[in-house]
């Protein structure tokens, strides 16, 4: 087995104790060369953690750990990851016990350090996997309260896929005459070479059906579909599996427990379509992913590296299809040139034009939902158990909000009936059953009152006046 550029370049220096900064295209294998340099040069057994990596999402944070767990599995390295979503206990606990390394997310590092629960006194070597997400997401001044606690003498690694000024500023400030690694020439595109890239223009109320036919295509296998919003993740989702197809959405306003267990799925094979938001772009390494679909057109041309990066890893092949709207084309046409990409005026296309089938290889005639004895052929999301991780935050607490209401029992209401009545009695035939009843409970002092008011009303004439005496005087006055 080969190694990839990153790694052979960048293995010698990290055992070498050496600060690096190693810039690579996504699935070219950075986590291994920042992770067998790590466990080569930790203590194990200790109580403390000896390596700390700071990861963008909870996604692959969760990726990190299980690639050092596999890699580290005959040192006996202990590893932990932590994030937030999940029950703060069992990560307290196993802290406790003693870990080596601490793959974590910025917010719930910081928490369990504020806690002082997490220690950071004795990490010597501090990985910051991709730099350029966690800028994006806000976290650079995390990033540094968490540097701040960390020993001076300590060996920095910085990985990433891109290198904007922010990150360079950063690496300069806490990086000590780091090496820079570059796996690929400048002059080479940034895009993966193995993934052959597809771009049309598209009108928004045709997408659903080109989707579902493109998703029929010859060779096609996991298939990863990347939307803008949460509601476009969901409606998209419920759509394809509406027409037949494996399906399941993944972004954050799902709890924790549900995006891992759309995930196990997706990784395991019991769907075949994962719908997300960017929160699944970063480092998300899963086998066999043959097929990315820019359902809409990304913010940026990180954000559509990153998206065509989850297929075409370790050396494999893989189709790119990316979906542009009408709407879109200013800023896909800046996309275009930012990644010197040919595809400046794409072609307009619809879900019946010969072009499209031809170039993704769609068999002709597909329809855009599939035949019977096709549909759900998978396991499917409900084949692959949800886990109970004691989440934390809004949508819990939503949920058991909600079965609270639903099991507590609400207070009857009393009815309420009006009687009418004469001279504060009830009219006889006119009170009905249930009006007699609620008169019979009604305090006496009610009646009281209906009657004062009833008695006031009728009492009150109206008088005639003329220039403010009673009409009465004023005649009797003029007939005198």
């Amino acid at each position: 087995m080969e190694a990839f550029p990153i790694q052979e370049l960048a293995l010698p220096i990290a055992l070498g104790g050496h600060d690096i900064i190693g810039q690579a295209r996504t699935g070219t294998g950075k986590t291994l060369a920042f992770g067998a340099a790590l466990l080569q040069r930790i203590e194990h057994g200790g109580k403390k953690p000896q390596a700390l990596v700071v990861a963008p999402t909870r996604e692959l944070a969760l990726q990190v750990t299980d690639d050092l767990l596999v890699a580290g599995g005959k040192l006996g390295t202990r590893v932990l990851s932590v994030y937030g979503g999940r029950a703060y206990e069992p990560q307290i606990d196993a802290l406790r016990e003693g870990v080596d390394v601490v793959v974590g997310t910025p917010g719930r590092l910081l928490d369990l350090v504020k806690q002082k629960h997490l220690d950071l006194s004795q990490v010597g070597v501090l990985v910051l996997d991709e730099a350029d997400r966690m800028l994006d997401l806000g976290f650079l001044p995390d990033i540094e309260r968490i540097i701040d606690r960390i020993p001076a003498q300590r060996q920095t690694m910085m990985f990433s896929a891109t290198m904007p000024g922010e990150i360079v500023a950063l690496s300069r400030r806490y990086l000590t005459r780091p090496t820079n690694v570059r796996a690929e020439a400048h002059a080479e595109s940034e895009t993966t070479p193995q993934v052959v890239q597809h771009v049309f223009q598209a009108h928004q109320m045709d997408k659903p059906e080109m989707l579902a036919r493109l998703l029929q295509a010859e060779g096609r296998g996991l298939t990863m579909i990347f939307c803008q919003t949460k509601r476009a993740c969901d409606r998209v989702a419920a759509d394809l599996v509406q027409r037949g197809f494996d399906a399941a959405a993944v972004h954050g306003d799902l709890g924790q427990s549900q995006r891992e267990r759309a995930l196990r799925a997706f990784r395991s094979g019991k769907i075949g379509v994962l719908v997300a938001t960017d929160v699944a772009a970063r480092g998300l390494d899963v086998d066999d992913v043959t097929h990315v679909v820019n359902y809409e057109c990304p913010d940026s041309a990180d954000t559509y590296v990153h998206r065509i990066g989850r297929t075409g890893r370790a050396g494999k092949e893989g189709v790119s299809v990316t979906l542009i709207d009408w709407s879109d084309l200013t800023r896909w046409k800046l996309i275009n040139s930012t990644l010197d990409l040919p595809f400046a005026a794409p072609e307009e296309t619809y879900s019946t034009s010969p072009h499209f089938f031809a170039a993704l290889g769609i068999p002709e005639g597909t329809k855009g939902t599939l035949p019977k004895e096709q549909r759900h052929e998978r396991a499917g999301l409900d084949a692959e158990e949800l886990e109970d991780i004691g989440e934390t935050g809004k949508a819990r607490s939503t949920a058991r909000r909600d079965d609270q209401e639903r099991e507590r029992p609400r207070p009857r209401r009393r009815k309420r009936a009006r009687t009418r009545t004469r001279g504060g009695k009830p009219v006889e035939g006119k009170a009905t059953e249930s009006g007699e009843a609620a008169a019979a409970e009604a305090p006496a002092a009610d009646n009281v009152v209906d009657a004062v008011a009833t008695e006031r009303k009728r009492s009150r004439t109206r008088r005639r006046t003329r220039a403010g005496k009673p009409a009465a005087d004023t005649e009797a006055t003029q007939t005198a």
